[in-house]
């Protein structure tokens, strides 16, 4: 009897061990399949810029001098008003009696610092009219940036993370103490949203790839001083060799066996091998 249970105990364990390997002939005969996400290769330019910086400075500024010295007797405004050409800002006591002072020109009262009963003189302007409803935007750049620029280009400007368009209004031929040359550019400031003394981001255009194949940067890898990336065809990811015409940090034109409407692989690859099975799934 107990021979009889140690057989059929060595029998079962036999059945057992058969079993377990048919399961795992079964697992190594079926083909793995990665989960990948995926991007849509596109076509069209890509620009390369350089970036520079600004400050943005009133169009223009009108001092508002007196003819003689004299005591404030009266102020019409203050900083910030809106005035028109020939509002009163401000009377005047002179030896020679009172005097009216007015505007000259259109715009905004800034830099007044004087109140009534205090002394104004001829030398320094009682305060500035500027005209705020354009910006003008002073930048320096080296002279192989300044090649890239022409009057009336429009520019690409980011101010307080609010992006705006600045028109090149004057380019320098005579570069300033530091070897830069001066340019200047508008901004149309039809909100009221800028004032002077603010540093604005430029975005030149330095390069141009027109009618390129377009990928996510990501999406490329290399290995053996091959850059490559993985196209879904057929549930299958191919491993793609291609050629970098220009690269920024979130997209790249390439040259290979990529058109567009082509799903890249953007996420997943580097488990990938040529000819592995994929599954597409969509990103967070």
């Amino acid at each position: 009897m107990k021979r009889l249970s140690i057989g059929l105990a060595g029998l079962l364990l036999m059945v057992l061990l058969a079993a377990c390997n048919q399961e795992e002939d079964k697992k190594q005969g079926e083909e793995r399949v990665t989960p990948v996400e995926t991007e849509e290769a596109t076509e069209g330019d890509i620009v390369i810029d350089k970036t520079v910086y600004g400050r943005t400075q009133p169009l223009t500024s009108t001092p508002i001098m007196v003819q003689n010295p004299g005591e404030v007797d009266t102020l019409e405004v203050e900083n910030g008003d809106q005035v028109n050409e020939g509002d009163l800002i401000a009377t005047i006591k002179t030896p020679a009696g009172k005097q009216n002072i007015r505007a000259s020109r259109d715009g905004e009262i800034a830099q007044l610092s004087l109140g009534k009963g205090e002394i104004v003189s001829t030398e320094n302007p009682l305060a500035l009219i500027v005209d705020l409803e354009k910006i003008k935007l002073q930048f320096t750049v080296t002279n192989d940036i300044r090649s890239l620029l022409d009057k009336e280009d429009k520019l690409t400007t980011i101010i307080n993370d609010k992006e705006y368009k600045a028109k090149v209004t004057s380019i320098g031929t005579i570069p300033d103490d530091t070897g830069l040359y001066p340019i200047e550019a508008t901004i149309e400031n039809k909100d009221n949203d800028l004032l002077p003394g603010m540093t604005g981001k430029l975005h030149i255009p330095e390069k141009r790839i027109d009618s390129a194949v377009i990928v996510p940067t990501e999406a490329i890898a290399e290995e053996n001083d091959e850059s490559f990336v993985y196209v879904i065809r057929d549930n299958k990811a191919v491993r793609t060799i291609v050629s970098i015409k220009e690269s920024q940090s979130n997209q790249t034109a390439i040259e290979g066996d990529v058109k567009a409407g082509d799903q890249i692989v953007v996420n997943g690859q580097l488990t990938l091998t040529d000819g592995s099975k994929v599954n597409v799934v969509k990103g967070e």
